[in-house]
């Protein structure tokens, strides 16, 4: 399970993330949503322990993740926002470069870097510098990084970016069946459609506090909405969508 509790985050005395609580259960997928800048990637990084939080308390199985660092991020597996790699290295040496720094024996090493650039469509270019990869190639690179030592706590931060459909409807699967074998998934996106479809829970976050924490069939009862869009719309997104698009319209046409 993890938790957080009064989680703050400020950056020149302005919080960026304030007061926010939730938990996420192991088995269940919980989706992390809000507009951009409300502070969702800064939340899953105090979470990784990239950056400590203000205020608050992170814990992991009831154990702040400060108590011992090394240990947390042994038992994390994490897929960033931008995928910052070592463009000069191939697919397949950053692959062995992060089973060898989590500790792993090399013949597990192989077998699982093997099977993932196979799975994963990259075994053609598997020796073929980062440099020359796409998004998606890259993408589908960190994925496989975050799971290659069988995390328990797997967070992932807008992990559909840059994956063709194929890819999509692989990872969507892949976050369900993670889920169901025990695993604490966090996952923040802006395709709702994809949340709606694999999480047990939503946390939407609107400049930096949260605004919802439950399950979507719940929200939908709430609030009498019959989509995660509705919702969202609702809850988080100040402008009025349609009368913006009805503005640029007459503004292309002018």
């Amino acid at each position: 399970m993890l938790e957080l509790r009064g989680v703050t985050k400020r950056y020149t005395g302005i919080p960026v993330v304030n007061d926010v609580s939730f938990i996420a259960q192991a088995g269940e997928v919980t989706g992390y949503l809000g507009p951009n800048g409300s502070g969702k990637s800064t939340t899953l990084k105090m979470i990784t322990g990239l950056i400590e939080p203000s205020e608050g308390q992170i814990l992991f199985n009831g154990i702040p993740i400060g108590a011992n660092r090394v240990a947390h991020k042994q038992r994390l597996g994490y897929v960033p926002e931008e995928p910052h790699l070592y463009p000069h290295l191939t697919g397949i040496e950053y692959l062995e470069m992060v089973g060898q720094l989590r500790g792993m024996a090399d013949r597990e090493v192989a077998h699982k870097t093997v099977g993932f650039l196979r799975l994963l469509g990259l075994h053609g270019d598997r020796d073929v510098p980062i440099s020359s990869y796409s998004k998606g190639m890259r993408q589908k690179i960190l994925l496989a990084a975050a799971l290659l030592h069988n995390p328990d706590l797997v967070l992932l931060d807008e992990p559909f970016s840059g994956l063709d459909v194929n890819s999509a409807l692989v990872l969507r699967g892949l976050i369900r069946s993670l889920a169901a074998r025990g695993k604490v998934v966090l996952f923040s996106s802006h395709e709702l459609d994809t949340v709606e479809r694999v999480s047990s829970r939503i946390v939407i976050l609107h400049k930096g506090r949260v605004v919802a924490n439950d399950s979507i069939e719940h929200l939908r009862m709430l609030m009498s909405l019959p989509t995660l869009e509705g919702i969202f719309s609702q809850l988080a997104v100040e402008q009025n969508t349609e009368a913006v698009t009805q503005e640029m319209m007459e503004l292309i046409e002018s």
